[in-house]
């Protein structure tokens, strides 16, 4: 027996339940994994609150945790017992002592790497190290607008993409998050509780707008975004923290400048195992060069993860959030 954050319906945070659950001998191609931290993210709440459907119930929550491998099934050649090791995306489930997962989408962490940074970065550096070099490759000199500046995503983003030479305009909600996006490296803060976020990028960009708007808020931020945008820019659709981008007629991305708009995952950009390997080599490394710092601003035992979901869906949290096992 061990113990796991379950839900039996989709809902608010009360559905959350502390449960005992049974976990499986590891089978082929499968570690059984010890969990020390697990990582807190937004797709967790769409999870939890019926955004994104889940294929059974009840269910576990999360996709992101590191700890210790206690047993391998037949034919697992990625990890051994005893490697700490961390991992992002693939099944919902990992707000649990203990879980099954497939070897081939675990990494082996680095000893400069802690089990506390590889939980709180994995998924969300993954995604920055994706967006920022896949998704739309930052070269110097690019001006670009990140919304949500001061989460965690937007942290890592606002370090990593000063490293590459661009120039940062970050959106926040408050002061207090404008000041902890500056002091990540974003050349230009605008608090959207304020100030429109199109006339100050437009006046920060003499007119011309970005080639790029990363944007994980959705519904309050899309036309804005839109807006930002040079002719032939590229909107980077990947979350959706304000509610779901509303459907929309494709030829407005004509009128506007004959825009591009993508919806990308990390499933997509980790699928293959290689890909996956050298994604994670590139993260770990502006990580332990000190390029990029993992800002753990809050801690929960896993088993007050509701009261984490409370806080994250009130934008109380800033920068990473991970449970303690």
């Amino acid at each position: 027996m061990t113990k796991a954050i379950l839900i039996h319906q989709q809902g608010g945070p009360e559905q959350m339940r502390w449960e005992d659950i049974d976990v499986a001998v590891p089978g082929p191609g499968e570690a059984l994994i010890r969990q020390t931290v697990v990582g807190l993210n937004y797709v967790d709440v769409y999870h939890r609150s019926g955004v994104y459907p889940l294929p059974t119930l009840p269910s576990s929550l999360g996709s992101e945790a590191a700890g210790v491998v206690e047993a391998i099934g037949p034919g697992v050649q990625e990890v051994k017992v005893g490697d700490r090791v961390a991992y992002a995306g693939g099944p919902i489930g990992s707000y649990a002592e203990r879980r099954i997962v497939a070897a081939t989408r675990l990494i082996v962490l680095p000893e400069a790497i802690s089990d506390r940074q590889a939980a709180a970065m994995m998924l969300q550096g993954l995604t920055a190290q994706y967006l920022l070099r896949s998704t739309y490759r930052v070269q110097p000199g690019d001006t670009i607008l990140f919304h949500a500046a001061a989460g965690g995503v937007g942290l890592i983003v606002c370090q990593w993409a000063k490293h590459l030479g661009a120039t940062v305009i970050g959106t926040v909600g408050s002061p207090a998050k404008a000041d902890l996006a500056r002091a990540h490296g974003a050349d230009h803060v605008i608090d959207y509780s304020k100030e429109n976020f199109v006339t100050r990028v437009k006046e920060i960009t003499g007119g011309k707008g970005v080639p790029v708007v990363y944007d994980a808020v959705g519904k309050d931020t899309f036309d804005g975004s839109l807006d930002c945008l040079r002719p032939r820019g590229l909107l980077v659709s990947f979350g959706q923290s304000s509610g779901v981008v509303p459907p929309f007629n494709a030829g407005i991305l004509a009128t506007k400048g004959s825009l591009y708009l993508t919806r990308p995952t990390l499933a997509t950009y980790t699928a293959d195992r290689a890909e996956l390997e050298a994604n994670a080599a590139e993260l770990f490394d502006v990580v332990t060069r000190g390029i990029v710092k993992i800002e753990i601003n809050q801690t929960y035992p896993l088993s007050e993860a509701a009261q984490a979901h409370r806080d994250l869906e009130a934008r109380k949290t800033t920068g990473s959030t991970v449970f303690l096992v």
